[in-house]
């Protein structure tokens, strides 16, 4: 199941006078590690004009640097994406052996590049006691610790729409139980590296769509479809690389999660930041996202009036296609096996063997009588699959449209019984033809007739490579 959904978020700003803006730093683009597929993204940046230069800071977020040459009084910012939301399993991830119960320390060299993330600030009493209250069972499984982890926190941390800028200490959280999910996303960095885990903050986009069916239990989810910037925290386990944690659903990051930035603080995970002139400003923010592709599935199939759509479109091309005199067949390719020697090396493994060769040469017979009386009845070399030593062998019938004969004695054709190979006679036969046909020699023969030609490729005795031979009717 995929649904494409387009993302707009407008962000702007009017001053009541010309200001000069300083260089602007934007962090509104995916991140490279984003799992959801980002299909299309444009970024549109006003005033005009302006001088842009797209760089990766050093976590490897994408950040665009704007510089304004001439005064403005309005600064906006225009991102629109299309992402698929495709579901994905966010456990699908295995751990370094050394990883699996919790705790785990990292190695030396992994220690190095973690250490930033790996920060602490003094814990408060607020904190120390949280962290106390922890339950350090040397058994558990690093990946249960977390969920329940996670899950505490969620249930601690009451969610709030805060719009004073800045995060909350951890202090200040725990002290009110409530916080934005910035404030609960720093929150859970701290703790994470207290437990000697490696965390970075996480800005991003989080997107939640209206659920087909509402679920039997558990939370209901989103009662209409939704997008914000929301913030959360991913820490790092070996094996597995980063892995985002949302403390405000108490879930795991999924394909609703597209981060922008992810930073070992939080303040270097703005969304927008610069300088600008002294001046009254006013603000607007609006984000929308809207459902542009939606593939049929289990919870919401096509409705009654899409698969009348789709049976009149397949009526119109039926009707085309009889008008036009296109005719359409399908072919096939069965595969027999003895019911006598299901197991047998013939029937799985080797090319050929004396039962296989006796039931085909019967089929073959069989389908002449019935489907083309006087037909041909060619044995040889068929298609030669690339990786095969060997090509396959082909028992093939061949017939006028015309319905005469291109074959008239059949017991001249090898049966079961004769089916085994006689290089003396192929080679006489071979010297007959030539000898016929006013040739020396093993040389092509070439008949031209009014009937059309079949081609068919042989082995001819004396000759290491197929010789092409055509004929026409007999």
């Amino acid at each position: 199941m995929a649904i494409d959904v387009a993302l707009r978020h407008h962000t702007s700003y009017r001053y009541d006078r010309p200001v000069q803006l300083g260089p602007q730093v934007i962090r509104l683009r995916p991140a490279p590690h984003c799992r959801t597929r980002v299909l299309s993204y444009a970024l549109t940046v006003k005033p005009e004009p302006h001088f842009i230069n797209w760089q990766q800071d050093p976590q490897g977020n994408h950040l665009a640097r704007f510089v304004f040459p001439e005064r403005t009084r309005e600064f906006s910012i225009d991102v629109d994406l299309v992402a698929e939301m495709a579901v994905f399993n966010p456990f699908d991830f295995f751990l370094e052996p050394e990883a699996e119960t919790y705790p785990f320390t990292y190695a030396p060299w992994l220690g190095k590049d973690l250490a930033p993330y790996l920060l602490t600030q003094p814990a408060g009493p607020q904190l120390s006691a949280w962290l106390a209250a922890i339950d350090h069972n040397q058994d558990a499984r690093t990946v249960d610790f977390l969920v329940a982890l996670n899950s505490r926190l969620q249930r601690d941390i009451r969610y709030v729409v805060r719009m004073e800028p800045g995060v909350q200490s951890c202090e200040e959280t725990l002290a009110l139980g409530s916080g934005s999910c910035r404030d609960s996303g720093w929150l859970l960095v701290q703790i994470l590296r207290h437990l000697g885990l490696a965390a970075r903050f996480v800005s991003g986009y989080l997107i939640q769509l209206k659920p087909d069916e509402r679920p039997l239990d558990g939370p209901a989810g989103a009662a209409e479809d939704f997008t914000d910037l929301h913030a959360w925290a991913e820490v790092y386990l070996p094996g597995a690389g980063w892995i985002g944690l949302d403390p405000t659903s108490g879930l795991l990051a999924g394909e609703g999660h597209l981060p922008l930035a992810c930073t070992p603080d939080a303040e270097s995970a703005a969304p927008i930041t610069g300088s600008v002139d002294a001046a009254d400003v006013e603000f607007a923010f609006s984000m929308s996202v809207e459902r542009i592709r939606e593939t049929p599935r289990v919870t919401k199939p096509y409705t009654d009036s899409q698969w009348q759509a789709i049976l009149d479109l397949g009526e119109a091309v039926d009707e085309r296609l009889r008008s036009d005199d296109v005719r359409l067949t399908v072919g096939g390719e069965p595969t027999f096996v003895s019911i006598d020697d299901m197991d047998g090396a013939e029937w799985n493994t080797e090319a050929d063997g004396p039962a296989k060769r006796r039931l085909a040469i019967d089929l073959a017979q069989r389908l002449r009588d019935r489907f083309a009386p006087g037909g041909l009845l060619h044995f040889g070399q068929g298609k030669w699959y690339p990786g095969e030593s060997l090509p396959r062998w082909a028992y093939a019938i061949y017939w006028r449209r015309d319905k005469k004969p291109l074959w008239t004695n059949p017991s001249l054709v090898a049966t079961a019984e004769r089916a085994s190979p006689d290089h003396a006679a192929a080679g006489r036969l071979a010297e007959g033809i030539a000898r016929t046909l006013g040739r020396s020699g093993m040389r092509l023969a070439r008949l031209r007739r009014s009937v059309p030609l079949h081609r068919t490729r042989t082995y001819l005795a004396g000759e290491r490579r197929p010789v092409r031979l055509q004929a026409g009717g007999c």
